[in-house]
């Protein structure tokens, strides 16, 4: 292979490969034999670079939003496969990218007569499986397939430009670390069915995706508490709650209606997402009843003003640091960080316009609020 024009591929790729390895060797043996094969350094640097070019070129005007899979022609169930594969070339992938680039779809990378080459596109990859994915010129996605679930992956690492981040999946091991930041991290459901799902992720990409920013409070279900914390009275609550999500979350379909729930649950958070879009915050239970939407976070009486968080970013080299909640962004992450230091039994959601994310939720160890930033895990 020729040595790549991407001046961050080497070292991305290095730290890639380190991380897969010490990744599987953490695993059983007979764990191993299952997964999909692990890809030598010079072939995760030749997918970086020719990825990172394609990113940079346009086809009729568009980024091409391509997802690179690296896997054997064989080894999907649902494969096409071209009968003359194509060079990894950023032209060759440009040119192709609009008839691949809807969500699930990938491009099966492979060496064929000691080329690296695209035999085809497929939407079932085997276990482990190195997945690269363009999400904007420059941005880079590299993650993994979970366990059994094709459809679901663990990010590894976010590349932009000379930016590179890797996930630390050391975060999830750390005292109060939410459920949402270690199923995140792929700890929560490695090897489970694909019946497992987190709606709380998903409600997290989809207020991303809107872009407009947006803050989500989950409050326990058993309480109301949390309505002291509202400006009275609140413009747009629900009455009675909205359960729409909360009923489909509680179902556990049958092989052949799983679909069709699954499309009945991406609209229901899409919905429930797109609420945020309204200035003010969205609440929730932790059951996913919906109570209100664009409300205004007060300061609890007799509460004191919060001044400082703990900031954590799952990225390796990254300590958690005491800052103010004003070095967090702006109004929404102030008043989600007041929000859950006076509910502490409540976690925040806050997404920025600019696509950062927070989440923010109480920690009995350090006995403040923790800011968890979590967008390099939501792309």
């Amino acid at each position: 292979m020729t040595q790549p024009a991407y001046a961050a591929a080497r070292l991305a790729a290095t730290k890639i490969h380190e991380h897969l390895t010490r990744h599987l060797e953490g695993l059983p043996a007979a764990r191993r034999v299952q997964l999909a094969p692990t890809p030598d350094l010079t072939v995760v640097e030749a997918m970086i670079d020719a990825a990172f070019w394609a990113s940079l070129r346009r086809e009729e005007g568009y980024t091409p939003l391509i997802s690179l899979a690296f896997t054997a022609p064989d080894a999907g169930l649902r494969s096409m496969t071209f009968e003359r594969p194509f060079p990894l070339a950023p032209q060759l992938l440009t040119h192709v990218a609009p008839a691949v680039e809807r969500p699930g779809l990938h491009l099966g990378v492979w060496p064929h007569d000691g080329e690296l080459k695209v035999w085809g596109a497929t939407r079932s990859l085997p276990p482990f499986c190195l997945v690269l994915e363009v999400v904007a010129p420059g941005l880079l996605v590299v993650k993994h397939t979970r366990g059994e679930e094709s459809g679901k992956f663990v990010n590894i690492a976010v590349i932009q430009g000379d930016q590179i981040k890797v996930i630390d999946e050391r975060a999830a091991m750390l005292p109060d670390c939410p459920a949402l930041l270690t199923s995140l991290l792929g700890f929560d459901s490695q090897f489970k069915s694909a019946e497992s799902v987190s709606v709380l992720i998903q409600l997290a990409v989809s207020m991303r995706a809107h872009k407009r920013g947006g803050t989500l409070l989950v409050v326990p279900a058993n309480s109301t508490t949390w309505k002291d914390s509202i400006l009275q009275p609140m413009n747009y609550a629900v009455v009675p709650p909205f359960d729409g999500l909360a009923v489909l979350a509680r179902q556990e379909p049958d092989d052949w209606e799983h679909g069709r729930w699954q499309d009945a649950v991406r609209r229901a958070i899409d919905g429930v997402a797109g609420l945020t879009a309204v200035d003010g915050a969205t609440v929730i239970t932790d059951q996913y009843d919906l109570h209100a939407f664009g409300i205004k976070i007060v300061r609890r009486s007799g509460s004191a003003q919060i001044s400082q968080v703990m900031r954590t970013q799952p990225i390796e080299g990254a300590s958690p640091m005491l800052i103010e909640p004003s070095q967090l962004g702006g109004t929404r992450h102030l008043s989600g960080a007041q929000f859950v230091h006076d509910q502490r039994d409540s976690i925040a959601l806050v997404a920025s316009q600019d696509g950062l994310f927070t989440v923010f939720g109480w920690s009995p160890c350090e006995g403040m609020v923790q800011a968890h930033r979590v967008d390099a895990l939501l792309l």
